[in-house]
């Protein structure tokens, strides 16, 4: 357990970095499940994929 200690004029706080770093995963995975359920991040791949077809086709008919 990794506990940093925060010392604010008379305020003093421990901070767990364990719980902190647990917490920023859990956000990120809820950040990331949002999207794909929206389909924005599958639908912007599909349409890169798409664009880099269209100039690689593009350069062979050259």
């Amino acid at each position: 357990m990794r506990i940093r200690t925060v010392i604010d004029g008379n305020a003093f706080y421990e901070i767990d970095e364990d719980c902190l770093e647990e917490r920023r995963r859990k956000q990120e995975r809820e950040k990331n499940r949002e999207s794909t359920e929206s389909g924005t991040g599958q639908s912007r791949m599909a349409g890169r994929k798409e664009k880099n077809l269209r100039k690689q086709q593009g350069k062979e008919q050259r």
